[in-house]
C-alpha cells in the first residue's frame, strides 16, 4: 500500500522499481489514493490497482480488507502503516513508520525496507504516453517547462514571478534563449496557470494545463529541457522522468521533500520554514502564498547555476 498525494506516491516508486528488479516474475497488486492510482498504469509486473476513495466512517478500509483478505500474500509492504494490512495473511510484512526527522523521505523509505543505497524514483511510461507527448511539444529547440501550482496556496509563487523568471531564462541572453514554455498542471489550476501565460510572448507559450494524465506529463516532462516548480506532486513527477528539475520551496521542508536526483536543486524563500509557520497569527487556511521573500533573482541564479552543472552551455 502506498500514498494517497502524487508527490508521496511517486517518491515510493524507487521502492517499487527495485523489488521489480530484485523479483522479475513478482506479481504485484497496488492500493492508493485515486490521484495517485494513474501513476502505475504501466508498471510491469502490477495485475492490479486498487483505488481507494475516502469514505465516510473510513469505511474504504473495510473495502480494502475485503478485497486482500482472500490472499495469501508473499510479501506486503505498507506504507502507511494502517490497521487493515495487519489482519491480512502475509510471508513476509513491511510496515511503513515515523520518518527519520533528520532524513529526506526517500531515505528513510529505502531504511524501512532495507534498501542500500537509497532507490530512486522511477516512472514506466507505454508508447500511448510517449507519442501523445511527441504531439504535444514542438519537435525542434529548448523548451522550459513551468510548475506554477501547488495542492496548497502557501506553497505557490507568484504567477507573474513564474513569468517574469520564465522570460529571463528564454531571453536574448538567458540560457535557455528563445525555448518554449510549457505550463503544466491539474484541472483545477487554470486560475493561476493564466497569470503566467499572459506573460509569455505569444507563439512560445504551450499551456498544458489540466489537459495531461500523470504519466502523459510524465512524459512531456521527458522531452523538456528544464523544469522549474513548487514543491509539489508534478515537481517529484519532474525529477523521476529525468529533466533537469529547481524545486521552490517555502512553508515545507527541502530536506525532507527536495526533488531527489544528482540533477535536481532547490532555492527557498529568505524565510526559514519555522519562520514563515511558527508565528502566532499562522493559520494554514486563511494564509495566502507564503512565498514572497524568494526574489526572481535568487531564482535566476539558482536555475543558471543547475542549468551550468548539468549542461554545461546552451543546448
Amino acid at each position: 500500500m502506498t500514498y494517497s498525494r502524487i508527490g508521496d506516491a511517486v517518491l515510493s516508486t524507487g521502492i517499487l522499481g527495485e523489488l521489480i528488479r530484485c523479483n522479475s516474475t513478482i506479481k504485484i497488486t497496488i492500493a492508493c489514493g485515486p490521484s495517485a492510482a494513474p501513476l502505475f498504469a504501466a508498471t510491469p509486473n502490477v495485475v492490479k490497482v486498487i483505488s481507494m476513495p475516502k469514505r465516510k466512517a473510513s469505511l474504504h478500509w473495510l473495502s480494502l480488507w475485503r478485497e486482500c483478505v482472500p490472499t495469501r500474500w508473499d510479501v506486503l509492504v505498507d506504507l502507511r502503516n494502517s490497521l487493515v494490512t495487519r489482519l491480512l495473511s502475509a510471508k513476509a510484512y513491511h510496515f511503513g513508520g515515523r520518518p527519520d526527522p533528520t532524513k529526506h523521505r526517500l531515505e528513510s523509505l529505502g531504511t524501512l525496507m532495507k534498501m542500500s543505497p537509497t532507490p530512486s524514483p522511477k516512472l514506466w511510461l507505454g508508447e500511448e504516453h510517449r507519442n501523445a507527448a511527441e504531439e504535444l511539444l514542438p519537435s525542434d529547440g529548448p523548451i522550459l517547462a513551468l510548475g506554477p501550482m501547488a495542492n496548497w496556496i502557501g506553497k505557490q509563487w507568484e504567477g507573474q514571478r513564474f513569468a517574469e523568471l520564465a522570460n529571463r531564462l528564454t531571453g536574448p541572453s538567458g540560457r535557455l534563449q528563445g525555448a518554449h514554455v510549457a505550463i503544466l498542471g491539474g484541472q483545477n489550476d487554470g486560475e493561476q496557470s493564466r497569470v503566467v501565460s499572459k506573460l509569455i510572448p505569444h507563439g512560445r507559450c504551450i499551456d498544458l494545463v489540466g489537459k495531461l494524465e500523470l504519466l502523459t506529463a510524465s512524459a512531456v516532462l521527458h522531452r523538456c529541457h528544464f523544469f522549474i516548480g513548487n514543491d509539489s506532486g508534478l515537481m517529484h513527477i519532474a525529477a523521476a522522468s529525468g529533466v533537469p528539475t529547481l524545486g521552490l520551496f517555502g512553508p515545507s521542508r527541502e530536506k525532507h521533500y527536495a526533488p531527489w536526483g544528482n540533477h535536481t536543486a532547490v532555492v527557498r524563500t529568505k524565510l526559514s520554514y519555522d519562520e514563515l509557520v511558527g508565528g502566532s497569527d499562522y493559520n494554514p487556511v486563511t494564509t495566502r502564498s507564503l512565498m514572497e521573500s524568494l526574489s526572481v533573482d535568487a531564482a535566476e541564479d539558482a536555475a543558471v547555476k543547475l542549468w551550468n552543472r548539468i549542461y554545461g552551455v546552451k543546448p
